[in-house]
């Protein structure tokens, strides 16, 4: 039997087109950076983080509880440039969504938890909406991953039926989320791997 073609293509933002906008490793270079106590910063980040993501606090109020609750030798705005500075893009992987999208017509939904201000900057600085139609983002919808709601979200923006889409994240638990309601679905863990699967599910770039 023929596969059902694919005609969208669900992804998240960190560790798949960039890296991760603010993890444990980047939080514990801004640490050392700035002279802090990385065990009291990152539980103050873990009891307050999903609320910054869930798009309930802005990044300034996110700092006040995490760094900015006792005067620093640093200003709001040296750490803020520190962590959008952080975001680095990974070009084999936005070259290649570019160019399924442009060859298969494909619908280009983005599926990520992240907060509001790291989300613009990502989107604007990488230029992530000139191939990407929907950004389902936690900070927009209120909503994080795990959470199935996240994808049926993206479902409805793109009216697509879920078989016909994919979903690339590099986390297998959101991944199997994802499978659950139907969606196909690749745990990414680099550009080869994913770029093999997609071609085993009928998408892939002739040179």
């Amino acid at each position: 039997m023929t596969k059902k073609p694919i005609i969208a293509l669900f992804l998240d933002i960190g560790g798949v087109l960039l890296t991760n906008g603010w993890s444990r490793d980047l939080r514990k270079l801004g640490a050392d950076k700035f002279g802090l106590d990385y065990e009291d910063m990152d539980e103050r980040h873990h009891l307050t983080f999903d609320t910054y993501e869930e798009g309930k606090l802005n990044l300034d109020q996110y700092l006040d509880r995490v760094i900015f609750f006792k005067d620093r030798s640093f200003t709001r705005e040296d750490f803020k440039a520190f962590m959008f500075a952080q975001s680095k893009p990974i070009p084999e992987m936005i070259e290649f969504v570019r160019q399924l999208k442009q060859t298969y017509k494909l619908k280009i939904a983005a599926v990520s938890n992240e907060g509001r201000e790291l989300t613009i900057y990502r989107v604007k600085k990488f230029n992530l909406s000139s191939f990407i139609d929907f950004f389902i983002s936690s900070c927009f919808v209120h909503l994080r991953k795990p959470d199935e709601d996240m994808y049926r979200i993206a479902l409805d923006c793109a009216q697509v039926p879920a078989e016909d889409v994919v979903y690339i994240d590099d986390r297998s638990m959101f991944v199997e989320i994802a499978q659950g309601l139907g969606i196909r679905g690749i745990v990414h863990g680099g550009f080869e791997s994913t770029m093999k699967k997609l071609k085993e599910m009928g998408l892939e770039i002739h040179a």
